[in-house]
């Protein structure tokens, strides 16, 4: 997502374009991964007075306009990814961490499966499956 396309989409929605948004925006599109406390550590490195609550509330405008997503990669906080690039799912090793990425096509089946057998029509793209990675197995 290129940065003129932030700020049109931005404006175009009804929001300024403020630098604690840009920063937060920019932090989440280069760490590709990253928790608010991540995301918060990069913005301070411009910004050292943005506090961890601007980078949530931030993050919670952001991903109401579509803009930023987030899964759960473990027990603890959220994940977040620019929604323009959350077109695969989440593989988390058990054993040592690693974190992968298999295209939303490897679920076709599962999401086939649950609108057949439960009429439930699943959104994969938050989807996290934990296991063991190829080098831990």
């Amino acid at each position: 997502m290129a940065e003129t396309t932030w700020h049109e989409e931005l404006r175009a929605k009804g929001y300024r374009v403020t630098p604690q948004r840009q920063l937060v925006l920019e932090a989440v599109k280069e760490l590709e991964h990253a928790t608010p406390e991540e995301i918060c550590t990069k913005v301070r490195e411009t910004a050292r007075g943005v506090n961890i609550s601007t980078v949530y509330r931030t993050l919670e405008l952001l991903e109401e306009l579509g803009m930023v997503t987030h899964t759960h990669l473990s027990h603890g906080a959220p994940t977040y990814h620019l929604a323009s690039e959350a077109n695969h799912v989440h593989l988390v090793c058990r054993s040592c961490g690693s974190v992968g990425e298999v295209p939303l096509s490897a679920a076709d089946g599962l999401v086939k499966g649950l609108e057949e057998s439960a009429g439930f029509a699943a959104d994969a793209r938050h989807l996290t499956v934990f296991g063991q990675c190829r080098e831990c197995r």
